[in-house]
């Protein structure tokens, strides 16, 4: 019965955490984003989130988007310099048409820095990408 359950890849779906000015604070912010670089809207995106170690845990975060338009990102969650040690993972979940698609992105831990930024599909960004 397992066997016959096909559960269809995510292309096209990113993570990326971000160092970005914070304007209000006058600080430079790691924040993480979700990026639909597809030509399809996503519907019901949900999003859990948590960090993680041998030692210590997050609590569980939980964002909802009731749609991410296509070619475009939205932001999940500010993440403070403490998280940056931890791994960092992201549980995506979201329709695409009729179809659900589901895929974890992990960030392990200290990849998270200055030194491994790139440029960010779709954002006039530079930060750490999880395909």
């Amino acid at each position: 019965m397992k066997k016959d359950i096909q559960i269809p890849k995510v292309e096209e779906v990113y993570v990326a955490v971000v160092n970005e000015f914070n304007k209000v604070h006058r600080t430079q912010d790691w924040n993480a984003y979700i990026i639909n670089n597809k030509d399809v809207d996503l519907d019901t995106v949900l999003i859990v989130s948590k960090g993680y170690s041998e030692s210590k845990e997050t609590p569980i975060m939980r964002h909802t988007l009731k749609m991410l338009p296509a070619r475009s990102y939205a932001k999940i969650e500010f993440m403070p310099d403490e998280l940056l040690a931890l791994n960092n993972e992201f549980k995506i979940s979201f329709f695409e048409g009729n179809t659900m698609f589901d895929k974890t992105y992990v960030f392990r831990k200290n990849t998270i820095n200055k030194k491994a930024l790139q440029t960010i599909p779709l954002m006039q960004e530079k930060g750490v990408l999880v395909k």
